[in-house]
């Protein structure tokens, strides 16, 4: 990120900008078709989505300008490492509680004093579950403790076959999913919710979130 502001002398909205250009490029390019339900946020807040795909921070930042929270080893992956990269990430490494600290004392940073969304996904894996997997209470501890507003996000895909789970590698998975004329996904983005303990703030996402994935499976799963 601060190489291409040095060389361009550009502010972090226009590289938030650029990446968002580039992420609906992508997804057009690739044969994603997405719809929105309800509104992207346009304040700064803390979007908590259900995890299902290596697509699943590319779908939000076609909406959002946003760091998006990852494990360290994604700067790695092809293309979505480069994409990630150009407008800043917050990265973190799972078997380290110091860089779990810090990534919280990042977020809080962004939102409050950046004036900038930040994306994470607190199942911290994909499943292919109906429901969520168990949330790890990191972000609801941040959430809470420089009271930020949180913005769930249900992420719902039209075929299991989209989830990203088991051995399969990324760029073996990416390919064969890629091969389809199309990927239809709905996003769904919620209300604002303030929580004044960790435990009823999860509980809220949570159940905001199941309930637009239980309402997406009875439409396309009668």
């Amino acid at each position: 990120m601060y190489i291409f502001r040095r060389w361009w002398g550009a502010d972090t909205s226009r590289l938030m900008e650029m990446r968002r250009r580039w992420a609906r490029r992508l997804l057009a390019a690739t044969g994603v078709k997405v719809s929105v339900h309800g509104e992207a946020p346009a304040f700064p807040c803390l979007l908590l989505a259900n995890h299902r795909s290596y697509l699943d921070p590319i779908l939000v930042l076609r909406d959002v300008y946003a760091y998006p929270v990852a494990k360290a080893e994604l700067a790695r992956w092809p293309v979505i490492g480069r994409g990630a990269r150009q407008a800043g990430i917050i990265y973190f490494q799972r078997e380290r509680a110091s860089s779990g600290a810090a990534a919280l004392k990042a977020i809080a940073d962004v939102i409050l004093q950046e004036g900038f969304s930040v994306i994470l996904f607190p199942e911290g894996t994909t499943s292919a579950r109906n429901g969520v997997l168990p949330m790890k209470k990191g972000a609801f501890r941040a959430a809470v403790r420089w009271n930020l507003p949180v913005v769930p996000v249900a992420l719902c895909f039209s075929h299991t076959d989209d989830f990203w789970v088991g051995p399969e590698s990324f760029l073996r998975h990416a390919w064969r999913r890629f091969q389809e004329k199309e990927i239809a996904v709905r996003i769904c983005y919620g209300p604002a919710l303030y929580g004044s303990d960790e435990q009823t703030l999860e509980q809220m996402v949570r159940a905001w979130i199941e309930e637009q994935l239980v309402a997406f499976h009875s439409e396309h799963c009668p």
